[in-house]
């Protein structure tokens, strides 16, 4: 073989052995206990005031990301989903599934400004500096309320051909979201309010998580069928696929690491390696816990955060739930934290 040859190759391997010793590092450094009961969903950094939002049931846990600890509560909902921040309005917003509204706190006291509704059980939340609006994407009425973040009055509503699931803002005038029973992305106009286009995430199934490279314009959709899908922002066509862990429901992107996440119910997380705009690669799957399906990212630390708890047996599935969930340990609700070494 030509020494040239040789040596590329040997560049090659020493590069993906790196790689793979880069995404064995991440391990579970911490573990944030936090009280209370009932489910959960979303959770949120705020890197500029040292904030991780937590939803949990009724109440969003504040954690403070310096001492990983908990430090407050915001109180008096229903059904939390997800959190999303305006750090220029010192602003945060909560949907509330369970009362049809958005909450408006402030950031710095976290008390409660306002109450706006809604459509039938707003989910994924997205606050889009580009419009100063915020987007809550409604998982029964099929729509999306958008709000302007200043006042809190609501600017209109925009349909959508089926069941919303996480968005993303590209910051610069378009907005992302899966539809989760049509396996698709949407693109919105988040200034004029309405639907510009409409992608097909074949051969991805059922997309829930979804995260944003704005340098290469690439979006990461995480699916029930243990794929992640990578499409072209402009053009919505998927330019790769890597295999994903099962019972997926959050991803995230680090532009500082170029990696996408994708956080899996099973116990594990997908670390994902961008070579190249259109070239992806699975690093490793690292173990986290059972349940822990969802997460945030804080891109200045590098740390990741996923909620958990301990699981039960499933309840016998009925007509009105086939699919039930387990049953969650009272007292068993955490915080993990992922950390490269």
């Amino acid at each position: 073989m030509h020494m040239r040859s040789m040596l590329q190759i040997t560049g090659l391997l020493l590069l993906g052995f790196s790689l793979a010793v880069s995404a064995q590092q991440y391990r579970v450094s911490g573990r944030i206990p936090l009280d209370g009961e009932g489910g959960w969903d979303y959770l949120a950094v705020d890197s500029v005031n040292g904030h991780l939002y937590v939803s949990h049931g009724t109440e969003v846990a504040v954690v403070d990301l310096t001492s990983q600890k908990p430090m407050t509560k915001i109180t008096g909902m229903k059904r939390i989903h997800g959190i999303a921040v305006a750090n220029d309005l010192n602003r945060g917003f909560i949907s509330d599934g369970g009362d049809d509204v958005v909450v408006i706190f402030d950031l710095k006291s976290h008390s409660v400004l306002q109450k706006v509704a809604t459509g039938k059980n707003p989910d994924g939340i997205l606050y889009d500096p580009y419009s100063k609006r915020v987007f809550a994407f409604n998982g029964r009425s099929n729509d999306v309320t958008a709000i302007d973040a200043a006042s809190g009055t609501v600017a209109g509503t925009v349909a959508l051909d089926g069941k919303p699931e996480f968005p993303v803002s590209d910051r610069k005038g378009n907005i992302y979201v899966n539809i989760e029973d049509k396996s698709e992305i949407v693109q919105l106009d988040p200034q004029a309010l309405k639907t510009k286009k409409t992608w097909s995430l074949s051969p991805c199934q059922e997309p829930s998580g979804l995260a944003i490279d704005e340098e290469t314009r690439r979006l990461f959709s995480v699916c029930s069928n243990k794929k992640m899908a990578i499409v072209n922002a402009d053009s919505g066509q998927v330019v790769a696929t890597v295999p994903i862990g099962d019972g997926p429901d959050a991803a995230a992107y680090d532009p500082g690491n170029k990696l996408a996440f994708s956080s899996n119910g099973e116990g594990t997380l997908t670390v994902v390696r961008q070579g190249s705009p259109d070239k992806y690669a699975v690093l490793a799957n690292v173990p986290t816990e059972r349940s822990a399906r969802t997460m945030a990212l804080d891109t200045k630390t590098h740390k990741i955060y996923l909620s958990a708890a301990q699981l039960g047996p499933a309840p016998e599935a009925t007509a009105d739930n086939p699919h039930p969930r387990p049953k969650i340990a009272p007292g068993s609700f955490h915080v993990l934290v992922v950390s490269p070494d």
